[in-house]
């Protein structure tokens, strides 16, 4: 059974686009939980063009669930997470440009770098998920450099999945078994929706976690937020 974390990037989106405090990210935040929401994803960026600092901080004081935090472990990232010390860290290897996260961690050429700031957040007791494609290699590479665990990128499986299920499942099919047979914890995450949630928690019902944003919150458009996260949470136990 997948823990549903809302990703509330987008609400901060809106906000920034008119200024003041409209939506409320915060408000927004505790709302989510209220409807069932399992835990609360940010990920802040160095423009700050959505999730800001200062709302990382707020959001800390009242998440009752779990808050990950996600991106790039540059120094003022780690810092910051350090002090604000959530539940579990997500690191993504994002460029400042970069409009959104598009690729995981080479867990093997990067491994001294992943091996020192995975070692940074144990000691301030945070859970660290390392973001990595579908590849059982990096995979094996985010065990050896310590992580909890690892959250695949599912774009990919997304894009393949409107026109082919089964290979879209099967793509992702050796990556996910690697995961439970070394030990590392499995979360899911990018482009997931209630058309292709259900078949990827059916195929591999040992994720402990999908982290879900821009189309939970497009969703919630026509939905209203609480039955999104309602339809989303029916999927997420398929």
């Amino acid at each position: 059974m997948a823990r549903l974390s809302v990703n509330i990037n987008k609400v901060a989106t809106l906000r920034n686009a008119r200024g003041g405090n409209v939506p409320d990210v915060v408000q927004f935040a505790k709302d989510c939980e209220r409807f069932g929401a399992e835990g609360i994803t940010v990920h802040p960026r160095p423009d700050e063009r959505h999730i800001r600092r200062t709302d990382v901080y707020a959001l800390k004081e009242v998440v009752h669930t779990e808050l990950n935090i996600e991106g790039n472990p540059e120094p003022e990232f780690v810092q910051m997470v350090c002090e604000v010390r959530p539940t579990q860290v997500t690191l993504v290897p994002d460029g400042h440009e970069q409009l959104t996260s598009n690729h995981g961690w080479d867990t093997i050429r990067n491994k001294t770098f992943l091996t020192e700031v995975t070692k940074r957040f144990h000691e301030a007791g945070i859970r660290v998920s390392i973001f990595v494609n579908a590849d059982a290699a990096m995979v094996e590479g985010a065990k050896a450099v310590g992580a909890d665990r690892v959250e695949l990128y599912t774009g990919p499986y997304a894009e393949l999945f409107e026109h082919e299920p089964e290979a879209a499942i099967a793509m992702y099919r050796a990556a996910a078994e690697k995961a439970r047979e070394v030990g590392l914890g499995l979360n899911a995450g990018h482009d997931l929706s209630t058309e292709n949630l259900p078949a990827l928690i059916g195929a591999f019902p040992w994720i402990d976690e999908v982290s879900i944003g821009h189309q939970l919150i497009a969703d919630a458009l026509y939905w209203g937020i609480e039955e999104t996260i309602k339809r989303y949470l029916e999927c997420s136990k398929a």
